[in-house]
């Protein structure tokens, strides 16, 4: 199966981008905005301060400098290895084969978030509303942030985005 670029991100156009990740604020402030988001529900950020571009890893629950400004961004997007890595190619490549698909304006997400003890594997995913995914994702982090890694999660509160 041949997977292009198209098949591993996700148009955003049609919603407010400085609002998408109003619910990931705690992580990744207010000068960071989204520039790309992937098929599997992460999303590139740029930091209107010094231009960098930031990976935020929704099932991980990081942000991590992947390049320099946005030209480095756009090369390392014209490199297989990399977009194969950071862009989950092979899952997706697996998701697309066993049936799995995108509407509009969806994401891939996991129906148990790893960080509450979800699986990576094809039969914990599903999709999911862009908005819907990224409030949710960015809530459980702020919730479980500080916690020890293994401590047992009995509660999650969740607040429908706006």
């Amino acid at each position: 199966m041949r997977i292009t670029l198209s098949d591993l991100t996700v148009d955003f156009d049609h919603l407010d981008p400085g609002r998408l990740l109003d619910d990931w604020r705690w992580l990744i402030g207010r000068s960071k905005q989204p520039i790309l988001a992937s098929a599997i529900g992460d999303a590139f950020l740029r930091d209107e301060k010094d231009g960098a571009v930031y990976l935020l890893d929704t099932a991980a629950g990081t942000c991590t400098k992947v390049a320099v400004d946005e030209t480095d961004f756009r090369t390392l997007l014209t490199e297989p290895a990399w977009v194969t890595e950071h862009l989950a190619a092979r899952v997706i490549a697996d998701f697309l084969t066993q049936g799995l698909r995108l509407a509009h304006g969806q994401v891939y997400s996991w129906q148990r978030p790893p960080v509450l003890g979800g699986e990576y594997e094809f039969q914990n995913a599903t999709t999911s509303d862009i908005s819907v995914h990224f409030s949710m994702t960015g809530q459980i982090h702020e919730q479980v942030h500080d916690l020890p890694p293994g401590t047992p999660v009995s509660e999650i509160s969740l607040h429908e985005p706006d």
